[in-house]
């Protein structure tokens, strides 16, 4: 990044809105549960929900051809992208002067599809653009530096977000889907809603959330409205906002797994239909077979191993009121460690301003730890385990009876100045101020 930025554009405050990363595996697990009915009416309805997907698909690629997930295998990336405008978001929001990127969610999971790792990239987060074209009007954009990134989906639309984020991350990203309000609110009420917890109550008439303390069960437009919400969280900021929408994410993914979601047909099967209407996925992304084969992915994926992380920033840089500018040297410890699918922790107070750990939490779990290491063993099994361990690390007599230690685990490294939490991790939001 050029050592001196260049002046930001100028767009007015509106409102905006957050939406889950894990929207991909709503629609695999659905179709793949409503698949394995066999039904002749179920056959029907997959037949419906494919054809609105194939209908919906976004080309990503530039032309060039992409492989399908089908026969994936190892680690891969998907980009969801939410948008603040468009044709289907309904009267109850009002209108937008322009259509803009305001969430942008990359999922990695590893190689050996037993982690990932979830980045929330701040909608004014300032990168570079690349060069892109519309897919709509062919209008051709040449590359800009140091504009926020929500300023993307009108170079381009997916495709150009994408490759803005692939550019900025260094990971290639294959696929991506594309949502709306409406998106948010059907797929929230298909899952039946999603717990989440409030410290104290929060009342904030510009996204329209007025909930208690405590847990509420939030579906439709409260579960927007939590989503959206800004200046009743935290510090007030946009990045105080992300902690909330993780919190969600986090409980919604704990949603999806539990027996009553994953063993229901009905729901699942309105999942599907909700992700079908709702979603604009890639066309290398938009089949059945690729959806169920996603699925099956990433369905060992353990909730200790999963974290979500905010691409690391900071706003109140004079040039770039309101912005967030890179922290460049975390950033590029963070994707080194993404990229080689390396474990990492995050520091104790890694859940940002705008949420904080259910009595208190534990320590940070590890993507790619073992369930041990992220949940110590609790009374008697605790003095056991050290135990154990001090036996482990204890020097070994070899043949010539001298003692060589034992070799030792080495800890993963703690990525300082990165937010978040992880999919096991209970949090409740923070009021404004707090």
């Amino acid at each position: 990044m050029p050592s001196k930025l260049d002046p930001p554009l100028k767009h007015a405050e509106r409102p905006r809105f957050g939406t889950a990363s894990t929207v991909v595996k709503l629609v695999a697990i659905a179709a793949a549960v409503v698949l394995a009915s066999g039904a002749s009416v179920a056959a029907i309805a997959v037949t419906s929900i494919a054809n609105q997907v194939t209908a919906n698909s976004i080309d990503i690629s530039g032309g060039q051809s992409q492989p399908h997930v089908g026969a994936f295998v190892g680690g891969f990336n998907v980009l969801i992208v939410g948008t603040d405008n468009d044709a289907t978001q309904g009267d109850y929001f009002g209108e937008r002067d322009a259509t803009l990127n305001d969430v942008n969610i990359l999922l990695h999971i590893s190689a050996d599809q037993k982690s990932g790792v979830v980045v929330s990239l701040p909608r004014d987060l300032i990168v570079d653009h690349p060069k892109c074209t519309d897919p709509t009007t062919g209008e051709v954009f040449d590359a800009t530096y140091n504009q926020a990134l929500n300023t993307g989906y009108e170079r381009g639309g997916l495709a150009c977000i994408t490759s803005t984020v692939a550019n900025l991350t260094g990971l290639e990203i294959p696929y991506a889907g594309l949502i709306s309000f409406n998106g948010v609110i059907e797929m929230t009420n298909a899952v039946g809603g999603v717990p989440i917890c409030l410290n104290e109550p929060i009342t904030d008439t510009d996204s329209g959330l007025d909930l208690p303390a405590g847990t509420s069960v939030v579906k439709g437009a409260d579960a927007l409205a939590f989503l959206r919400t800004r200046h009743g969280v935290g510090d007030g900021s946009d990045l105080a906002r992300i902690s909330s929408q993780q919190q969600y994410l986090s409980s919604l993914v704990r949603t999806l797994k539990s027996a009553n979601t994953l063993t229901d047909v009905t729901k699942l099967y309105g999942l599907a239909q909700a992700a079908a209407s709702n979603i604009k996925l890639s066309t290398s992304l938009a089949s059945l077979d690729s959806m169920v084969s996603l699925a099956l992915a990433l369905k060992d994926v353990d909730l200790n191993n999963l974290v979500f992380v905010q691409y690391p920033g900071s706003t109140g840089d004079p040039d770039y009121p309101g912005k967030v500018v890179p922290t460049t040297s975390v950033a590029e410890e963070l994707f080194a460690k993404i990229k080689a699918d390396e474990p990492f922790t995050l520091d104790a107070n890694a859940t940002g301003p705008g949420s904080s750990l259910v009595d208190g939490g534990t320590a940070t779990p590890t993507p790619g730890a073992t369930d041990e290491a992220t949940n110590p063993p609790t009374d008697g099994a605790t003095d056991a385990a050290t135990d154990a361990a001090t036996d482990s690390a204890s020097p070994t007599p070899d043949a010539s009876g001298s003692s060589t230690p034992s070799p030792t685990s080495t800890a993963p490294a703690v990525i300082d100045g990165v937010t978040g939490q992880t999919a096991a991790q209970q949090t409740c939001a923070n009021a404004f101020g707090d």
